[in-house]
């Protein structure tokens, strides 16, 4: 009798390979849950508290005074008709302004009513309305 090389899998093997994989996937799935919302309020809050914040400072250092909510963030892209005249923009680099992670217009009035010497902006978040979720630049969420 001949002893024959083995070369193939036995069911056991491949049983304990698809095991450890399901235990391995057990472990990492749920730690991946919830974090694509988490980046997505992460991404808004830094358009609110740098990107926009910082190119509505640069158009109140050239004009003395933020954009009025009439003239809202477009004002950073194209000059307003009212607009003082050292108007030096466009404000925001990549020349559009930019929509929140779920794919609305953050909401911009100056002045603020939080922010009394400033503005408000701010998202409505993933619900899209007015709430607890709302991403902002006043209160104890934000750093501005």
């Amino acid at each position: 009798m001949t002893l024959r090389n083995k070369s193939a899998f036995t069911l056991i093997e491949i049983m304990l390979v698809v095991i450890i994989i399901g235990i391995l996937a057990a472990m990492v799935v749920p730690n991946m849950a919830g974090r694509g919302e988490q980046a997505r309020v992460a991404a808004a809050r830094a358009d609110i508290d740098a990107n926009l914040t910082s190119a509505l400072d640069l158009y109140e250092l050239d004009n003395g005074q933020y954009p009025t909510t009439e003239q809202g963030l477009r004002a950073l892209l194209e000059k307003p008709s009212s607009a003082p005249v050292s108007w030096n923009g466009p404000y925001l680099k990549k020349k559009r302004i930019p929509l929140d992670p779920w794919g609305r217009e953050y909401r911009y009035v100056a002045p603020g009513t939080h922010n009394t010497e400033e503005f408000d902006l701010f998202s409505y978040g993933q619900d899209g309305v007015e709430g607890k979720d709302d991403i902002t630049n006043w209160g104890a969420d934000s750093s501005g």
